[in-house]
């Protein structure tokens, strides 16, 4: 099953869209990867899931990638006396260590972590930024606060403190358990949430090695302020909107969004814009203008991936949902400004065999007016190289493994196909490459085609070697 776009769709799997039947019609309705949400459900339900995408991809002979989100520290203050308080603006409240259910004048916040990181003028976020408090004083079990904004304020609502870098590791002793869980089943990418440097992503590769790709989420201020590095570090990254909509102001989202795709694509790093891309489909059959809009603009800024969370997972329209955005993409991507836009943000090269070989390949292909380039890889290297150089032509990914082409499956342009014999040398590779061709519709005899690869044979990330090939009659190279 080809599909007829770059951009893919990353749908999120929950109560509204576990059965096989609906996993099965939200992948025929667009659906490229399916995110595993581990901050609801049990493992049971998760296995459930993981197991009819895997009987589905066997049904259907095409990889499906398959994401575990994992859910991060939750920061949340404590039990309340007598039910819901009111915070009134230019009031003081203190919040400490003390474990006593709160009232109007304080709140238990059983997290050391962060009165270890406050100082006078610290802000603190409440209920996902609906209240605002100022620190006037604090101390390392306590913290005296001045109401800014306020308003209505339930027990064991989340705290957010957008200013400061936590001492806090992304993985609790849940996520480990979580994250074992997943990795034993088989998942192919793990997204870390409350990345906050890049020393967290160091700390979940040395628990992950190569069994997976790792995602980082970017919700935090302060993982924006080591963008470069933490692109750098990781395999792939998330726009997390949400989280970052709480902690800074709405209008800066939509410039970091562009900034991060922006950072992904110098950096040959997949990226998937996520949250609230549809989410009146929770409730209504169609998106407001607004939400195809903005699913639009993610196209176009040349996102890899769009994501659907509460609208696939939870919402009455999870099929429309996926139906919905597949046809905003291929809409976006077939308006004839698209390729203008896509080819003046290209980025330049790196001074790497690798790039040298993509760059050309993109050129070759646009010259010889081939119908696919195709890359030969076994890590997925190459592939995602030539993804980032955003060819005319579509890309054919062929690879040995399985594992690499599910990895591969929300990366921008890349469709997938797992050969049951290696390349040796040159000359296998490329009847590889035009009997792939052919055999999935990107082209005919006598058709060219760009092929690239690395030698020697079997080692990842040696993209070095460019080829092209026009196919003949019987199926092997010319």
């Amino acid at each position: 099953m080809r599909r007829r776009r770059n951009a893919k769709i990353v749908a999120t799997l929950g109560p509204a869209s576990s059965s096989p039947e609906k996993i099965r019609a939200l992948f025929e309705s667009g659906a490229d990867m399916f995110r595993l949400n581990f901050s609801h459900g049990s493992h049971a339900d998760h296995k459930a899931r993981f197991d009819a995408i895997r009987l589905l991809e066997n049904d259907v002979g095409r990889p499906i990638g398959i994401l575990m989100d994992l859910q991060g520290p939750k920061l949340r203050i404590g039990t309340l006396a007598d039910g819901p308080i009111q915070l009134k603006p230019d009031a003081e409240f203190r919040l400490d260590m003390d474990p006593a259910p709160g009232d109007e004048q304080r709140a238990p916040l059983p997290h050391p972590e962060i009165f270890a990181a406050l100082k006078p003028g610290t802000a603190l976020l409440l209920d996902d930024g609906k209240m605002r408090l100022e620190v006037l004083a604090c101390g390392p079990e306590f913290a005296r606060t001045k109401v800014i904004v306020g308003g209505r304020l339930s027990e064991r609502k989340g705290v957010n403190v957008p200013s400061v870098v936590l001492p806090l590791s992304p993985l609790t002793e849940r996520d480990r358990r979580d994250l074992a869980f997943g990795l034993d089943l088989g998942c192919d990418w793990v997204a870390l949430s409350f990345v906050q440097r890049p020393e967290d992503i160091d700390e979940a590769r040395d628990i992950i090695g190569n069994r997976a790709f790792i995602m980082s989420k970017l919700e935090k201020p302060a993982a924006i302020d080591r963008l470069a590095e933490i692109v750098e570090r990781s395999d792939g990254v998330m726009v997390a909107r949400g989280d970052l909509g709480v902690e800074m102001p709405p209008e800066e989202v939509p410039v970091i969004q562009r900034q991060v795709i922006r950072a992904c694509h110098r950096e040959g790093r997949p990226v998937v814009v996520a949250t609230q891309m549809l989410e009146s489909m929770t409730t209504s059959p169609v998106p407001t203008r607004a939400e195809a809009s903005d699913v639009a603009t993610a196209v176009y800024e040349g996102t890899d991936a769009v994501m659907l969370s509460a609208e696939s997972a939870s919402g009455s329209y999870p099929i429309e949902a996926v139906a919905m955005m597949d046809s905003i993409i291929r809409r976006v991507e077939g308006d004839p400004h698209y390729r203008t836009t896509i080819d003046a943000q290209h980025e330049e090269p790196r001074s790497t065999h690798a790039d040298a070989i993509c760059c050309a390949l993109r050129r070759t292909a646009q010259v010889t007016r081939a119908k696919a380039t195709v890359a030969y890889t076994n890590s997925g290297f190459s592939s995602i190289r030539a993804s980032r150089e955003r060819p005319v032509a579509s890309i054919l990914s062929i690879t040995p493994h399985i594992s690499t082409a599910r990895r591969l499956s929300y990366v921008w342009g890349v469709h997938s196909v797992v050969v049951a014999t290696e390349a040796t040398d040159e000359a296998s590779m490329t009847k590889l490459a035009c009997k792939a061709a052919v055999e999935e519709g990107f082209a005919k005899a006598g058709d060219n085609i760009v092929v690239t690869g690395g030698v020697p044979f079997g080692v990842s990330g040696t993209t070095n070697l460019l080829r092209i090939a026009t196919v003949p009659n019987e199926g092997g190279p010319t």
